[in-house]
């Protein structure tokens, strides 16, 4: 197992106010709260508790009755079922202690380097944004182009960043805004990059904001974006997404390009093949259906749909050889999962999972149900498993071949190494540097990954180089 110098994130806001709760709430908020407001309050699927901005106001009361009854148009559930009145108040007494004492955080770089099974490594910040980045990727030549959830497309080049003009807006609103970009492997030929975004396009019954995933391909000119293709949305009848689980994670094959749409906050809709929640989709790149996607000619499938039953599929790429597509996907609280996708194959959410209510409530007795594909691998508690990797460069020769998994909740790397489609090794290979989003091998060899620390309002590519390099 690995042993890691981590970069020591001394938070003297969590230091102050954490002692000022006992320990039973603090374990009653790390048990509850955590995976989604972050260890140490800063945020994360959720808000961070430590600003000054509230849904329903920052007071004790106000907390305490935000706790009680839910937030449901936040996807916050209601806790009155599990925990105490007394244990309601503690905690709103704990968060609004966070609000109120929070103060600069000091950060320790670390004196020595990494070390794991096969390799020790140190760790090199390639660039630092304020914007949360969600997806990375190269172009020929070295240069990143990477995605700010705030709607910004980024080009570092040079050691210059620069933000691309003409993009299309965004919804950024919860876990939505620009996400997922992808550089065509033919790009040297034909300039294509792939962009996946959330858009807002009305309101349902209730006046809620409502919108979907949008799927789009265009090139770069002259720091422009330009000759913009849309190549998928779902119908307009079916734009129900309220901010949640967007997926979305792209893949690509010979002229084929992947792409998953999480079960935006309906878990039912993932089960049902007319609709686009909870599924993977395959498209041609020019946005063509192929004629034999496994619905196509269904009166009740929708044509795209590749594979069904996910949650929130946020990690996606192919073997270095092209053969077969992996996927990894957020759980609730519990069952993140790795799987291997099949053609028309139904990956059980919500049916089996080996996740549970955020509440702590079941959602299934079943993990396993006949005619459903198992996850290869799966993770409980959850990591929040992110983008994924087969590591194919030349400065780790032992890491050759191994699937790297990023995680947020955890802020955790993982080195998977699969034999015959089953795990071997699960590797932390890296811990407690931040929320891990994304994460490729570069085309000097290295390892790359972009981390989101939401507490500081910092968030940085980083390189892992072998030590002494």
């Amino acid at each position: 197992m690995k042993t890691t110098t981590g970069w020591l994130l001394a938070v003297s806001a969590a230091l102050s106010f954490t002692s000022l709760a006992d320990n039973e709430t603090r374990q009653l908020y790390l048990e509850n709260c955590a995976s989604c407001h972050g260890d140490n309050y800063g945020g994360g699927m959720a808000p961070s508790m430590l600003d000054d901005e509230w849904v329903n106001g920052g007071s004790v009361k106000a907390i305490a009755s935000s706790i009680r009854h839910g937030i449901e148009s936040r996807g916050m559930p209601a806790w009155e079922a599990k925990l105490s009145e007394s244990q309601i108040q503690n905690l709103a007494k704990l968060l609004h202690s966070a609000g109120q004492q929070q103060s600069d955080p000091q950060v320790t770089k670390p004196e020595a380097g990494f070390h794991s099974d096969y390799h020790s490594f140190d760790l090199q910040q390639v660039l630092s944004t304020d914007g949360v980045i969600w997806a990375f990727d190269f172009l020929p030549g070295g240069s990143l182009i990477f995605t700010e959830r705030n709607g910004d497309l980024m080009l570092f080049e040079q050691d210059r960043m620069n933000r691309i003009a003409g993009t299309p807006e965004v919804w950024h609103f919860k876990q939505g805004g620009l996400l997922d970009v992808k550089v065509d492997p033919e790009y040297t030929d034909n300039g294509w990059i792939y962009l996946s975004y959330s858009q807002k396009t009305g309101k349902n019954d209730n006046g809620t904001d409502v919108g979907s995933l949008v799927v789009i391909r265009g090139r770069i000119q002259d720091g422009q974006w330009v000759d913009q293709q849309r190549l998928w949305a779902p119908p307009e009848a079916k734009h129900i997404n309220r901010g949640w689980h967007f997926g979305s994670r792209f893949a690509i094959d010979g002229d084929y390009l992947f792409f998953s749409n999480g079960d935006e906050g309906y878990r039912d809709r993932a089960q049902d093949i007319d609709i686009q929640n909870g599924k993977i989709h395959r498209i041609y790149k020019d946005g063509r259906v192929p004629e034999d996607n496994p619905f196509v000619g269904n009166p009740d499938g929708m044509d795209s749909i590749w594979s069904y039953g996910h949650r929130n599929p946020q990690g996606m790429t192919f073997t270095p050889d092209g053969q077969t597509l992996w996927a990894t996907e957020h759980g609730p609280k519990g069952g993140d999962e790795l799987n291997r996708i099949q053609k028309g194959g139904n990956y059980g959410w919500p049916k089996a999972t080996f996740g549970i209510n955020y509440d702590g409530t079941p959602i299934t007795e079943h993990t396993s149900l006949p005619g459903m594909v198992d996850p290869v691998h799966h993770w409980t508690p959850s990591i929040a498993a992110a983008g994924i990797n087969f590591y194919t460069g030349s400065a780790f020769p032992r890491w050759q071949g191994d699937l790297f998994v990023s995680s947020l909740a955890m802020q955790e790397l993982h080195r998977i190494r699969l034999k015959d489609n089953e795990v071997l090794e699960d590797e932390v290979v890296l811990k407690d540097e931040g929320r891990i989003r994304d994460v490729a091998t570069a085309p000097d060899g290295t390892l790359f990954i972009a981390i989101n620390d939401n507490e500081n309002g910092v968030h940085r590519i980083m390189r892992l180089h072998p030590a002494g390099d």
